[in-house]
């Protein structure tokens, strides 16, 4: 398949910039309030992908989406899904925890997502160019590569690289990415790696709120979205995923660690 490059209007003000809302519509809702509030039109906002995944209304959360016209990078579960793949090719070791739990989430979203969604989602790029900034979802070797605040600079300096090859583009001042959950900013040489979290499932700190990022300039500022939690969490209740991650949503604590690094575990 080939590797498509969406080039956009960086335009004049704030970005907000979002990760995987992974079937949490309440999640979707409130921050495109959010976005309102804070009169960010839908031109300056960004998804990193993964729409459709651990929560209960993944055909309602597309259909947000894309009546909020936000410009939004394929993710492994976007292109999962277009292709009628049997799983969610997150990247997670067969037998992991993370493996067992996700077969629940994807059949929900593959059973709720019609076929003129799936040819939408077919149509994603994989990256969108604005200005200064790129954004991808995982890596641009591996569209599931989990990088982490505390992987070390090779990995991304790797990523670059291979962005460098697949565009023939010299490195970007910013890349916007998401996929592994958790919310930082790391500076690779010249280049600031932006990971925005994910709006759908809190960051496994023990605190519900999930995650999401105002580009201002060059202001990175990481912040908190507060929204109605128990709603989603009655959501995937009604629906039967009951695997772990609807206690996530109240918790604020991942049913498992398996694909986090040894130094990132509550218990390291």
């Amino acid at each position: 398949m080939a590797f498509v490059s969406q080039e956009v209007e960086a335009g004049a003000g704030p970005w907000l910039v979002f990760g995987g809302p992974v079937s949490n519509w309440h999640a979707v809702r409130a921050l495109r309030a959010e976005a309102a509030r804070l009169k960010i039109p839908p031109e300056r906002v960004l998804c990193t992908g993964d729409l459709a995944a651990y929560c209960g209304d993944p055909g309602r959360t597309v259909a947000e989406i894309r009546d909020w016209s936000c410009h939004v990078v394929a993710g492994n579960c976007e292109r999962q899904l277009a292709s009628g793949a049997s799983d969610c090719g997150c990247g997670f070791e067969t037998g992991t925890t993370c493996d067992a739990l996700s077969g629940a989430w994807y059949a929900h979203a593959a059973a709720e997502l019609d076929a003129e969604a799936r040819a939408w989602m077919a149509g994603l790029p994989d990256e969108i160019v604005m200005g200064e900034a790129v954004a991808i979802h995982g890596g641009w070797t591996d569209i599931s590569r989990f990088l982490w605040p505390i992987t070390p600079e090779d990995a991304f300096a790797e990523e670059l690289a291979e962005r460098a090859r697949l565009t023939c583009n010299p490195a970007p001042h910013m890349v916007l990415a998401g996929h592994c959950g958790l919310s930082f900013t790391r500076r690779i040489a010249g280049t600031t790696w932006v990971n925005a979290g994910t709006l759908g499932m809190p960051p496994h700190d023990g605190r519900p709120e999930t995650c999401y990022v105002i580009l201002d300039g060059g202001t990175v500022r990481h912040r908190r979205l507060d929204y109605d939690w128990r709603s989603a969490q009655a959501r995937m209740r009604a629906v039967g995923l009951v695997q772990g991650y609807d206690t996530t949503l109240e918790t604020g604590w991942w049913p498992s660690e398996d694909i986090l690094p040894h130094a990132l575990c509550r218990r390291s």
